[in-house]
């Protein structure tokens, strides 16, 4: 590569942000969005913006949307970081927006992992939302119901993208070598089993695939053929940088909690050093073990559940970085504990039969009477008292229409085991070998 060519290279941007779909039939993957008839297609064809949050992982076209919906509605499009941005700068953006609306023009503000806005911040923009001054779109790779306030939610629509498909991933690749103003060249190629390693490394992020064979091109000086010992070390040099502006690897929270629930703590320690280290949100972490508590562990044991809630607790009041001392304290003794599903298959069945059956009317005797009126109308009565009764149990009913099921099945592990015998010991008609 000549000195010219190097310089001319050194300007341009990043070759995910130089491939970057500019309109929505260029776009790879979400059609359950953008698909024709979809939501964001309808929107952007009918050029009637309204406020979004889009929820999803990293590289699955966030952006690239925002941007769309912008040029699709002749709106003026301002972006901010949440990282690096604070109520000054929104205080800016309304203003403008207030202007442009004067004038007829529409105004979006994207904010771009708005999930680490704090309350106030969020606050800042409820009455521009509300009254129409700006239409915001927000990004986030977390649970907005966690970290958006319900007052800037209920303004706004989630849409949830997904990790891209392997054909989305080589789609992209193929435009990459036959559209960009670097790759089409020539001078550099790449073989089908090589490209198919790229998009397995990627984990659905279209951004991590783009930016690890930018550092294959440049590994390999602008020319010639990648193989695959260059993409291990373009891999590896990508993979070594853990993202610390809240776009986190889901393949690596994905390990942590599959180690957890495998009931082993030297690879959830490993897992949790790896996140720590990167940059991660220890209220994160400290939130997905409180799931785990109950999903993989219990009635197992319950100690599990209250340890984890404390955990978060105690994290959220100390902060990095003693919190790392109460996370692997915490990730230690649940990925030591007992396992059972239990209680997660119990809801989902019961749910389900639910939604089957729909909502019955809750029998009489299960009803309250707080008033005479409803005594006369028999609320409550023939409902006996379990503590009045020896053991402190009544053989009852409390389904509706007679219609008795079982949704929990405990296992044999840990305090389930106790559980389950004194439910066969209660229901024997229902609790059988």
């Amino acid at each position: 590569m000549d000195s010219t060519q190097a310089l001319f290279e050194s300007y341009l941007p990043p070759l995910a942000e130089r491939v970057r779909p500019k309109t929505i039939d260029e776009f790879c993957g979400q059609g359950h969005l953008v698909d024709k008839g979809k939501i964001l297609h309808r929107l952007m064809d009918q050029a009637a913006p309204f406020s979004i949050i889009f929820w999803g992982p990293p590289g699955t076209g966030k952006t690239t949307l925002a941007r769309m919906i912008a040029k699709s509605t002749d709106a003026k499009i301002k972006e901010l970081s949440a990282v690096s941005s604070g109520v000054k700068d929104l205080r800016e953006v309304i203003s403008l927006g207030e202007n442009n609306r004067e004038m007829g023009v529409k105004t979006i503000l994207f904010i771009d992992e708005i999930h680490r806005f704090s309350k106030s911040q969020q606050d800042s923009l409820l009455r521009a939302v509300e009254d129409g001054t700006i239409t915001l779109i927000g990004a986030t790779t977390e649970n907005p119901s966690f970290e958006v306030i319900s007052p800037l939610l209920s303004r706004c629509r989630v849409l949830t993208l997904k990790p891209l498909e392997t054909d989305h991933l080589m789609k992209i690749l193929d435009s990459v070598f036959s559209q960009d103003v670097i790759m089409s060249k020539g001078s550099i190629t790449i073989g089908e089993s090589e490209k198919e390693l790229l998009i397995q490394s990627s984990g659905g992020d279209a951004r991590k695939m783009l930016n690890t064979l930018e550092i294959a091109h440049n590994l390999m000086g602008g020319k010639g053929h990648i193989t695959k010992e260059i993409l291990d070390e373009a891999i590896q040099s990508k993979t070594m940088i853990y993202d610390k502006q809240g776009e986190y690897h889901y393949d690596t929270i994905s390990a942590f909690i599959k180690s957890v629930r495998g009931s082993d703590p030297d690879a959830g320690l490993y897992w949790l050093a790896v996140m720590l280290e990167g940059g991660e949100k220890p209220e994160f972490i400290a939130r997905r073990l409180i799931i785990l508590a109950s999903e993989d562990i219990g009635n197992a044991d319950p100690n599990g559940l209250t340890l984890a809630t404390s955990g978060f607790q105690a994290v959220h009041m100390i902060g990095m970085p003693e919190a790392a001392l109460v996370l692997a304290q915490v990730t230690t003794y649940l990925a030591s504990a007992p396992k059972s599903n239990a209680s997660y298959k119990a809801i989902k069945a019961a749910t389900k039969a639910v939604k089957e059956s729909g909502t019955p009317s809750v029998p009489l005797h299960l009803r309250n009477a707080p008033t005479d009126l409803m005594k006369d109308m028999d609320y409550g009565k023939n409902y006996k008292y379990p503590h009045s009764q020896p053991d402190h149990f009544v053989d009852a009913n409390y389904f509706p229409n007679g219609n008795q099921q079982t949704f929990y099945n405990p296992s044999n592990q840990g305090r389930e085991d106790w559980i389950k015998k004194r439910l066969k010991t209660l229901w024997k008609d229902r609790y059988k070998d």
